[in-house]
């Protein structure tokens, strides 16, 4: 390590009141004392697990909600009666779309499709100051190039051409392919008003979950993450101290040479201060081996459902690598199971095994974030709503069958949209002229720009004991109406300073405490049909 690397590690852990006061950025954190028994909380939950999926708009996976078209050979979808209306597509968005194409429906044979582009800067010129018209120039992927997995000049092999059209962007699945997601929302509860913090990709995404707060981001010594200043519209990482892009964190040996990291307060902080249990499971953190300076290799890989081999470890979705006081950067494995959620070498920070692990000894943390290997997250490219259902019914059935589930909310939510047509404007809670249009207004005094948000209209499912069933929450909600909830029931305060969590509106109207529990969902995870 050299003296530079050295005086920045001191100088991250300080500026942040962080729990890393050594020099190495492997050194393990002093233990925390063991809880004895659960927490106090202001509801019955006693466990929230929050699955944080990628890339997908409302419209793209509801806009049809409830009604799907059933063609033979594919898992039907029927509506319960009395089922509630979403804000979804309607007949004239469908035929007579304010955009260069109407959207057209994906059948389940067309689920690996291209990724498309969601950038900060396109995301708000697709949204045109709220004219939502501009899906096809601006975030197409096969329009504007930089994409990632399936090729966006090759047709789609159905009756569809959109892919090499730039209208894929346009087109939405409904509940004979997202079947899983569709039958949870009917026992459930589903959210059709909430949104991305802000506008962007999946790491501001993911940093808006823990912190609600994307300034105070810096590059280290030798990083290849990008600054460029306000009025450019070109891809970037760091723009004026606030992350726009997906650079890798810099805390994280299985991270490139563009990394990033920050000084401020996440979530993690305020839970490690009270001694609650916490952590994040990611798919691929085990490491595969090491190099020869003994930096941990995340090399697993599993085959997508399309025949692709992918890498498992994604480094920029995970958040907590991103501070120091958080960060496993060796990720190194928990001491034993029963310290799964406390504070021990790993910090936190483990691989999805340690969840199940978890799960199965009675050792599920308060707080559970569970981030899937890439192949099954849903991210267009690598992954598809089929290899996605798979992960969510193995987790939502491996939950329901525990003893915790009398006390446990789950909380479905995704990063970003993947630059997905969605027709619903949220509100701009947060003004930032960064762009030469100035479509979101002028940035506050003493604020900093490239916050602008609400960004598009993303799913979000609630699905517990405690859940209304079969409803459809229409409440104002963001990415940090879910970090405003762990603030709340286990009384944490408010994160403070920038974060959004202070405009947060509430996931309460998703929940009816003191009534008969909502019965569980067991799901067949080919077909997402209900077991029986």
């Amino acid at each position: 390590m050299t003296g530079r690397w050295r005086l920045w590690v001191r100088r991250a852990a300080a500026v942040g009141a962080l729990a890393l006061t050594t020099t190495s950025v492997g050194a393990a954190p002093p233990q925390a004392a063991r809880v004895p028994g659960p927490a106090p909380t202001l509801t019955p939950i006693k466990h929230l697990v929050v699955i944080f999926q990628e890339n997908n708009s409302f419209d793209h996976y509801f806009g049809t909600y409830p009604q799907a078209t059933n063609p033979p050979g594919e898992p039907p979808f029927v509506a319960r009666p009395g089922t509630p209306s979403v804000n979804g597509l309607t007949e004239a968005l469908l035929t007579a779309n304010p955009n260069l194409a109407n959207p057209q429906r994906l059948d389940r044979a067309d689920e690996v499709v291209c990724d498309q582009n969601h950038d900060y800067d396109p995301e708000q010129r697709a949204w045109d100051g709220g004219l939502l018209d501009r899906f096809v120039q601006e975030t197409s992927g096969s329009a504007t190039g930089g994409v990632t997995g399936a090729d966006c000049t090759t047709p789609l092999p159905d009756h569809l051409n959109d892919q090499a059209t730039n209208k894929l962007v346009m087109d939405y699945y409904d509940g004979n392919t997202v079947t899983a997601l569709w039958n949870y929302a009917q026992h459930f509860t589903l959210l059709d008003n909430s949104f991305g913090t802000t506008f962007g990709p999946s790491t501001p995404g993911a940093i808006n979950l823990v912190s609600g707060d994307t300034f105070h981001a810096l590059a280290p010594p030798g990083s290849t993450a990008i600054s460029v200043t306000a009025g450019v519209t070109t891809s970037a990482d760091i723009r004026a101290g606030t992350l726009i892009g997906d650079p890798d964190p810099a805390f994280d040996d299985c991270s490139g040479s563009g990394t990033a990291y920050f000084t401020n307060t996440n979530i993690g902080d305020l839970l490690n201060a009270r001694g609650i249990t916490w952590g994040w499971f990611q798919g691929g953190f085990t490491p595969t081996g090491q190099d020869p300076s003994g930096k941990a290799i995340c090399g697993s890989s599993h085959v997508n459902i399309g025949g692709a081999s992918e890498t498992d470890y994604s480094p920029h979705h995970e958040p907590f690598q991103y501070y120091a006081s958080t960060a496993n950067p060796h990720h190194l494995p928990p001491s034993s199971v029963a310290m799964i959620g406390h504070t021990d070498q790993a910090n936190h920070q483990y691989d999805l095994r340690s969840f199940y692990a978890a799960l199965a000894t009675g050792h599920l943390p308060a707080v559970t974030f569970l981030k899937a290997a890439r192949y099954q997250d849903g991210h267009p490219g690598n992954s598809s709503p089929l290899d996605e259902q798979h992960f969510l019914v193995t987790v939502l059935n491996a939950l329901q069958a525990s003893p915790e589930w009398a006390a446990t909310a789950v909380i479905i939510a995704y990063d970003d949209s993947d630059g997905w047509y969605d027709h619903v404007s949220g509100p701009i809670v947060n003004q930032s002229s960064d762009l030469p249009e100035d479509r979101c207004g002028t940035t506050a005094p003493g604020q900093p720009d490239d916050r602008c948000g609400y960004g598009p209209r993303l799913p979000l499912l609630v699905i517990s004991p405690f859940a209304k069933a079969n409803y459809v929450d229409h409440q104002l909600t963001d990415q940090t109406s879910i970090l405003r909830f762990i603030e709340d029931n286990w009384g944490l305060g408010r994160i403070g300073g920038l974060s959004f969590d202070r405009l947060a509106g509430s996931l309460g109207d998703a929940f009816a405490f003191g009534g008969p529990a909502n019965p569980r969902l067991f799901l067949d995870p080919a077909s997402g049909e209900p077991l029986h």
